[in-house]
C-alpha cells in the first residue's frame, strides 16, 4: 500500500531529532546540558493550574464553541488590542491548541497552490514545511548580521516579490536569532506588503519575552490589520508549552474560515484549558512577570558564559530566550565540515546539546557562515555555568 506523494513535502521540526540524540546519550549515563530545545523547565503558575483543575472537576471536559470560549476570545481580543493600539472583538479571535496550527491554518485560508511565500530563513521551520506541504512555492528571505544582532535583507524580500507572491510570513522577535525589527525595517516591510497586496502572518509567540524595549507589532501600521493574522500563544508567557493553547488574531472573513477548519481539525481546544487560559490573560501576573526575571537572569548568565569562549562574540538580545552565535572560526579552527559537526563533537565530548542553523530551514545558496543556537529557557543557571565551562574547554582545545 502506498502513501500519499504530497507527504513527500512535509517537513518536521527537526530540533526533536537533536532532543531524540541528547535523550539517547543521557541513557548511557551522561549528564545532558540542554541547550536545544524550546521549551520551558518552569512551572506553570499555580493560579492557572488551580483554574484548570476547577474547571475539569465543574465539568468542563465535553465540547465547547470550536472558535473558543467567548469569555476567552473576548480577553485575548482586548490584551493583543490594547498592547498595540488597535480594536479587536470576539469576532476576530479564533482559539488554537496552541500557536502551531495558525501557520497552516492560514496558508490553507488566503494561499492557493502555486502562490509564492515569502518567509524567514532561518526560521520556525514548520513555515517551510507547511507552505510546500500544502502546494505553495516557498521563497525564503534570510538576515544580515551587524554589531548589535541581525537585520532584516530589505533587498532581498524586493528582490523576491514578483506577481505570484501571495503571503508573507514575518517573525519579529525571532527564533533563532532573537532579531528584533526597528521602526524602519518594519516600516519598510509594511509598506512592501501594501505595495503589493499581501497578506501577512505576524508570528508573535515572543511578543511579551521582552526584557528592556517596549514590544511593537506590524500589525499596529497603517493599512496591516485589515491584511494581517496574528499568531498568539499562551506557551511562553505563561510556561504552558504542554498546555497547547493558542490563537489566531485577525480579518472577521478569515477568522470565519479558521473556525471552520476547527470544526473540520481537532472539533474544540480542550475546554478546561480553555478556562487556564481565561485565568492566565485575565488573573494575577505575578507569575509571568516572574518567568521573565528568571529568564532575563539566565540570559545575562549565558551571553557571559558564551562571550568568554575565544571564537564567540555576541549582544543580549532583548527579546526570546535564544542566543545564535556565529562559530565559523571555532569550527574552522577544529577541521570541521559544518555546525552540525560542531554539535555532535559538543554532545559526544562536552556532554552540551544545541541546535544549529541546519535546524531552521533549508541553508540557500552562498551561504558560507555557521551558526548554532542556545535555548536557556530550559536549563537552570547553575547548570548552564557548568555547561558552557565544559564547552569552553571543548571548543578551545
Amino acid at each position: 500500500m502506498k502513501l500519499a506523494s504530497q507527504l513527500n513535502r512535509l517537513g518536521t521540526e527537526t530540533a526533536f531529532a537533536v532532543s531524540a540524540a541528547a535523550a539517547q546519550w543521557a541513557e548511557k549515563g551522561h549528564k545532558v546540558y540542554p541547550f536545544h530545545l524550546g521549551d520551558i523547565n518552569l512551572p506553570t503558575p499555580a493560579n492557572i493550574v488551580e483554574a484548570s483543575q476547577k474547571a475539569i472537576v465543574d465539568g468542563a471536559t465535553g465540547y465547547c464553541p470550536g472558535a473558543g470560549l467567548p469569555e476567552l476570545r473576548a480577553l485575548i481580543a482586548d490584551d493583543v488590542g490594547r498592547k498595540r493600539g488597535l480594536l479587536y472583538h470576539t469576532g476576530n479571535v479564533s482559539v488554537q491548541p496552541g500557536g502551531k496550527p495558525v501557520i497552516g491554518k492560514f496558508l490553507q485560508a488566503v494561499m492557493n497552490p502555486g502562490d509564492e511565500v515569502l518567509y524567514p530563513n532561518p526560521g520556525y521551520p514548520i513555515y517551510e514545511s507547511q507552505i510546500e506541504y500544502q502546494g505553495g512555492v516557498a521563497r525564503p528571505y534570510g538576515y544580515l548580521e551587524t554589531a548589535e544582532g541581525f537585520d532584516l535583507d530589505l533587498d532581498a524580500i524586493r528582490a523576491s516579490i514578483n506577481p505570484r507572491t501571495r503571503v508573507l510570513i514575518y517573525n519579529n522577535y525571532q527564533n533563532p536569532n532573537g532579531a528584533q525589527s526597528s521602526e524602519a525595517e518594519m516600516q519598510a516591510l509594511a509598506e512592501l506588503a501594501l505595495k503589493h497586496d499581501l497578506w501577512v502572518l505576524s508570528d508573535e509567540a515572543y511578543y511579551e519575552i521582552q526584557y528592556g524595549k517596549p514590544a511593537h507589532s506590524i500589525v499596529s501600521l497603517p493599512g496591516m490589520q485589515e491584511r494581517s493574522v496574528i499568531l498568539y500563544t499562551c506557551s511562553k508567557r505563561f510556561a504552558m508549552t504542554g498546555w497547547r493553547l493558542g490563537a489566531a488574531i485577525g480579518p472577521e472573513p478569515v477568522i470565519e474560515v479558521f473556525n471552520k477548519l476547527n470544526t473540520n481539525a481537532e472539533s474544540c481546544t480542550a475546554h478546561f484549558v480553555q478556562y487556564a487560559g481565561i485565568e492566565a490573560i485575565g488573573g494575577d501576573d505575578r507569575g509571568p512577570s516572574a518567568i521573565l526575571e528568571t529568564l532575563r537572569e539566565r540570559r545575562d548568565v549565558c551571553v557571559h558564559a558564551l562571550n568568554a569562549i575565544d571564537g564567540i562574540q555576541i549582544q543580549a538580545p532583548d527579546s526570546t530566550f535564544y542566543l545564535y552565535p556565529n562559530v565559523t572560526k571555532i569550527v574552522e579552527r577544529l577541521g570541521l565540515t559544518d555546525a552540525n559537526a560542531l554539535m555532535d563533537k559538543a554532545l559526544h565530548e562536552a556532554n552540551v546539546s544545541f541546535c544549529t542553523r541546519l535546524h531552521f530551514g533549508r541553508p540557500t545558496p552562498g551561504e558560507s557562515e555557521h551558526y548554532i543556537r542556545f535555548a536557556y529557557s530550559g536549563i537552570d543557571t547553575k547548570d548552564i555555568k557548568e555547561g558552557l565551562a565544559r564547552l569552553k574547554l571543548c571548543f578551545e582545545q
